[in-house]
């Protein structure tokens, strides 16, 4: 447990590094059309900034409704399925959360996720096909996993991030296309009208910043997965459980059919092939990778 309470805090401490330098990001991209442009014609910045904001607190709310509407998940009762109430039961008492709602996505492709605001209005989903081919254990160490998202609030980050790097891409669209359009027509008293670095500075900045930012993103959704690993065993003191869970993840081929870069970050096993992507742009550790690091835990 030593090593895992190490790559917990290990993770946590990167997070806020990664959510830090989004925001650095996003201040970068305003300083850049503030020294680009000068003059009024920057108002548009704080304006934009400001729609950013709106959009995070939105998504705060609303995020829960859309992924259950993408993935196609169904809230049940627990006449539906009494076995795994019982285990979730169980496991949001060894976490000390609060009973979330729970979902099931009619998909014989195994795979699960958990959404919501906070603890309070957490749904954990479950696909057909991994309440279909998983043992006790093995679906005990998914849920853990799940409630870990909650606990750790990895759905608000989440969410933070996502739309942070959304607005940093289309500010910065929006500011090249006025530089392309009407680069001309920038106040004649600013300074940066004589400073050629600082304008190619600038353009620098807007055209590799929506790069930077989905590169933040995936770097922070790969942490996240990390850290629920290693909260799960925290919960049920048991990494083989989900160890084997992760190695029948592996072992099956099949993926949801409602996938999408939107929400591909939310499952427990990305839905999206990545075998033709740079790995820094991927939202989950490899498996392999973490089914490593469990290993390690096992001492196997």
């Amino acid at each position: 447990m030593v090593n895992f309470r190490s790559a917990q805090q290990a993770n946590r401490r990167k997070t806020v590094f990664l959510l830090v330098g989004m925001g650095a990001l996003s201040w970068l991209v305003a300083f850049a059309a503030l020294t680009y442009f000068g003059g009024t014609t920057a108002a548009i910045v704080p304006l934009a900034v400001g729609f950013a904001l709106f959009s995070v607190w939105g998504s705060y709310y609303s995020a829960d409704k859309l992924v259950m509407l993408m993935t196609g998940a169904k809230i049940i009762e627990e006449s539906d399925n009494p076995k795994l109430f019982a285990l979730v039961q169980e496991m949001t008492l060894a976490s000390g959360l609060p009973m979330p709602k729970v979902a099931v996505v009619a998909d014989k492709a195994p795979n699960a996720f958990a959404t919501g605001r906070n603890a309070d209005h957490a749904v954990i989903a479950f696909t057909t096909g991994i309440l279909d081919i998983m043992d006790r254990d093995e679906l005990q160490g998914v849920i853990a996993h799940e409630l870990a998202h909650v606990a750790n609030r990895d759905t608000l980050v989440s969410a933070v991030a996502a739309t942070t790097a959304g607005a940093i891409a289309i500010l910065s669209d929006m500011l090249i296309r006025m530089m392309w359009f009407g680069g001309g027509k920038r106040d004649s008293n600013s300074n940066s009208n004589s400073n050629p670095i600082a304008l190619a500075l600038s353009l620098a900045v807007l055209i590799l910043a929506p790069l930077a930012a989905l590169l933040l993103k995936a770097a922070i959704s790969r942490r996240r997965e990390a850290l629920a690993d290693a909260t799960a065993v925290d919960f049920t003191r048991n990494p083989t459980g989900l160890r084997r869970a992760l190695e029948a993840l592996a072992a099956d081929t099949t993926v949801v059919k409602r996938r999408s870069n939107a929400v591909a970050h939310i499952w427990i096993e990305s839905p999206l092939d990545t075998s033709s992507t740079s790995k820094l742009f991927e939202t989950h550790p490899p498996l392999a990778q973490r089914i490593a690091a469990l290993r390690a835990m096992e001492g196997i």
